[in-house]
């Protein structure tokens, strides 16, 4: 009898968990014409055995903050001991030429008249495009995405945000998370860049890349530039016509984590729970900690 429950037992698959780790997007830089800021850092951890009763802090990464200058980097996302997310870079400034994007998860885009863009972290994102506008031409570049580059500003043309990534898109989809384009689901997109207006050149903003990016602002219909999406790590827009001390960029959009296992019942707490295909997932949008109970 001993035997045939140890056996029992044994039998049961021990659960493995799959985490996904996404921190906030950094902000679009501001003043004239300027990059877009990149999109938060992406980690992905597979077939993870958590302990059972044991709490596992989730750490939600603010975007990166508004600014006249150059934008602000996003925030860290972390679960538990596993390496951290990287906030994404912020865009470049238009407080002068040349101003480069900030590097971070995904780089930032540079400003107007050559500004490089930011370089990304080593597997969490792609860099943000470099501007090669010149005199009388304003166009910023875009902030990289973790699915591609920024896209370059060229002449009166500002660069789009990089694509966010969309390899999660099933998970995203269960939990009502990223952005929907055409039934795939992104996140951590760049922010488009800022383009400017003068007498002959009438700029085009950058668009906002797939994942939350936000879009950049423009010289020709002046809208409102763009925020990252909420708890999508996107990248905010750059700032375009006009100077002073009041034209910001747009904020980074906060991250997010989602943890999910092969289960037919739940077998920990925290987080927003929903089952699809099979699975268990438990999304977090804010700060919580996840503990395996079976």
């Amino acid at each position: 009898m001993i035997g045939n429950i140890n056996s029992a037992i044994y039998a049961q698959p021990i659960p493995t968990f799959d985490i996904l780790v996404v921190a906030g997007g950094g902000g679009g830089g501001g003043y004239n014409n300027a990059g877009g800021g990149g999109g938060g850092g992406l980690l992905a951890f597979t077939s993870q055995l958590l302990t059972i009763g044991t709490g596992y802090s989730c750490i939600i990464g603010s975007g990166g903050s508004i600014s006249n200058t150059n934008g602000a980097n996003g925030n860290n996302s972390q679960f538990g001991s596993l390496t951290a997310s990287v906030g994404g870079g912020g865009g470049g400034g238009g407080s002068s030429a040349q101003q480069n994007g900030v590097s971070g998860g995904s780089g930032g885009g540079g400003n107007f008249s050559n500004g490089v863009g930011g370089s990304a972290t080593s597997g969490q994102g792609y860099a943000g495009g470099t501007s090669t506008s010149g005199a009388n031409y304003y166009g910023a570049s875009g902030g990289g995405g973790a699915g591609g580059v920024g896209g370059n500003g060229s002449g009166a043309s500002a660069g789009a945000g990089g694509v966010g990534n969309a390899t999660y898109s099933s998970w995203l989809s269960a939990t009502g998370l990223g952005q929907n384009v055409s039934g795939t689901y992104y996140i951590a997109g760049g922010g488009g860049g800022g383009a400017g207006q003068t007498t002959v050149y009438l700029g085009n903003g950058g668009a906002g890349g797939s994942g939350g990016g936000g879009n950049g602002r423009d010289g020709l219909t002046y809208p409102s530039v763009g925020n990252g999406s909420v708890n999508t790590g996107g990248g905010g827009g750059g700032w375009g016509q006009g100077g002073g001390t009041g034209n910001y960029g747009g904020s980074g959009g906060s991250g997010l984590i989602i943890v999910r296992y092969l289960s037919g019942s739940a077998v920990a707490t925290g987080g927003t729970i929903t089952t699809s295909g099979g699975y268990k997932y438990h999304a977090f949008t804010a700060n919580g900690t996840f503990t395996r109970t079976a």
